[in-house]
């Protein structure tokens, strides 16, 4: 009987995680777009950044409603009008004419996004036992780094497939609109998710919240281990909605009431934690990162790869230590290697330096005019932006940004093996704590009366920075240099570890209302 219970819940958790698995391609696949998209478009640091933000930019608006309207309609619900949002917003990526209607399209998504990214940990939450709940909500984040490798896998793919001579890759115009292609696959997976989502029920806790008893005993009996384990559960739940009769659920006020201060303090900090160092500009521009060390477009490619293998492997490194070692001590390393490895990355960009020989101009393209860079060889530059100074003073800064990536090739010199570990280091590093952690904690650390809203905020909040941190990093890299850029994640990190080990307490092994118990007073 417990064999088969473990089974239901863990596919029941493998369906409603689907939606992580959009989030993670839909947000990564971009990582490929942009060096298409700038020069078809003709768009700036700041516009390029948009375009991958601006799906963030959604999703934090998501965030506002997604909480209280599945407490109104049911989480199950809410996530198949984000299923649709998805596959709306694929389909209209991948045929949008115009950098305006590509960024509405993208926005769409964002939407979806928004939705899925709290309530899928949430349903997961409120379905699973306590002793099985942080390696069930950690699938969900499972799904998004899957979603994550995905999309830099697929978009490898395309890119071999559209410099092939093969007559399918011409037909279906891959060599031509690779770029489109990238983003258009997703359209598949949300299809899925749609019909997935017709074969779970509604959330037992949220059944309770609206009075239908009967039929939330009937859902939990199949998450638990009998009648008995079943009424108590629904006691513990009735109690908890019940505790302050004054009180108006689910209001937005009730936020602000003393007693869930320190909870809304550590879901706020954790939530801007995990964006404010960084992650989203490694999944999201991994490739640009890497070309900044002179390795090529094709070799880039293949490490973004690495980094989502990387955050794959981790993540369920974190899967299964979560409910054994608990969410602080992962918490904890992971926050310290995140500070090393963005101080590793620093280092490795402050060490390069930028020089052209001749042998070099004579490997660029003729169309760089490299009669009007030659005054700058035998020239050791020992910055990045020093260099780009100087380059974009002989050919001008449209030439420049044309040929950048060819130009910092053959005039860097740098350990490319250093950046590489440092970038994988820090993503494992994130995987195994705040990446999951902070989805656990999310939904473990608010009463059931105001989850959706709490979450939607604490949400908001990640996805507001997640959105800043996206939408400034190429202008970062343009104008602060790659290493003033990660210097600052790595402070951020350190600043984070030290709240982590005086604020944050341990959640594992207690029921939501336990801990319901314990943090609001």
């Amino acid at each position: 009987m417990k064999k088969q219970t473990n089974y239901t819940i863990v596919l029941t958790a493998l369906i409603v995680a689907l939606g992580g698995l959009l989030m993670g391609f839909d947000a990564s696949v971009i990582s490929g777009v942009v060096q298409f998209i700038e020069p078809e478009f003709g768009l700036t640091k700041l516009e390029l950044g948009w375009s991958v933000a601006s799906l963030t930019l959604a999703a934090t608006a998501a965030m506002l409603f997604a909480g209280p309207l599945s407490d109104r309609f049911g989480r199950r619900a809410v996530l198949r009008v984000a299923a649709i949002l998805y596959a709306l917003s694929a389909l209209a990526s991948a045929f949008a004419p115009s950098f305006l209607l590509l960024v509405i399209a993208r926005m769409i998504g964002g939407f979806g996004v928004g939705a899925s990214l709290i309530l899928a940990p949430m349903y997961i939450a409120e379905i699973s036992p306590p002793n099985l709940r942080g390696r069930m909500v950690s699938i969900n984040q499972l799904n998004i780094v899957i979603g994550i490798s995905l999309a830099f896998f697929t978009n490898y793919l395309i890119l071999r497939f559209g410099k092939s001579d093969a007559t399918w890759v011409a037909a279906l115009g891959i060599d031509k609109y690779n770029w489109r292609w990238m983003l258009g696959l997703e359209a598949v997976p949300a299809i899925l998710y749609f019909i997935g989502l017709f074969l779970i029920p509604r959330s037992p806790r949220w059944l309770v919240m609206k009075g239908h008893f009967d039929e939330a005993i009937k859902v939990m009996r199949r998450y638990t281990m009998g009648d008995a384990d079943t009424k108590e559960q629904i006691a513990k739940i009735k109690e908890s909605l019940s505790t302050d009769d004054n009180k108006t659920k689910g209001e937005w006020k009730e936020l602000l009431n003393p007693s869930l201060r320190l909870v809304l303090v550590i879901g706020i900090v954790v939530g801007i934690l995990q964006q404010i160092t960084g992650i989203n500009s490694v999944f999201f521009y991994a490739p640009m990162i890497f070309e900044q060390s002179g390795i090529g477009t094709d070799a880039s490619f293949i490490q973004a790869i690495f980094v989502g293998l990387t955050n794959l492997v981790f993540t369920v490194l974190a899967m299964m230590f979560i409910d054994k070692l608990g969410r602080k001590p992962l918490l904890s390393f992971g926050v310290s290697g995140i500070a090393v490895c963005m101080f590793l990355l620093s280092y490795g960009f402050a060490s390069a330096t930028y020089t052209l020989d001749d042998g070099d101009l004579e490997r660029l393209d003729a169309s760089i005019q490299t009669d009007a860079i030659s005054g700058l060889v035998g020239t050791t530059f020992d910055s990045d932006l020093a260099f780009k100074d100087a380059v974009i003073g002989a050919i001008g800064e449209e030439r420049f940004r044309e040929h950048q990536n060819a130009i910092v090739k053959e005039a860097i010199s740098i350990n490319p093996t250093l950046i590489l570990i440092a970038i994988l280091g820090f993503v494992a590093s994130f995987a195994m704590s705040i990446g999951p952690v902070m989805w656990v904690l999310f939904s473990e650390l608010f009463p059931n009366s105001i989850r959706g809203i709490a979450i939607s905020v604490v949400g908001l909040v990640n996805s507001a920075i997640s959105f800043l941190v996206q939408w400034v990093f190429p202008w970062e890299l343009d104008v602060l240099g790659n290493t003033l850029t990660f210097l600052i994640y790595a402070v951020f990190a350190v600043l984070g570890l030290a709240f982590i080990i005086k604020v944050i307490p341990e959640t594992k092994g207690k029921s939501l209302e336990e801990l319901e118990e314990q943090l609001v007073k």
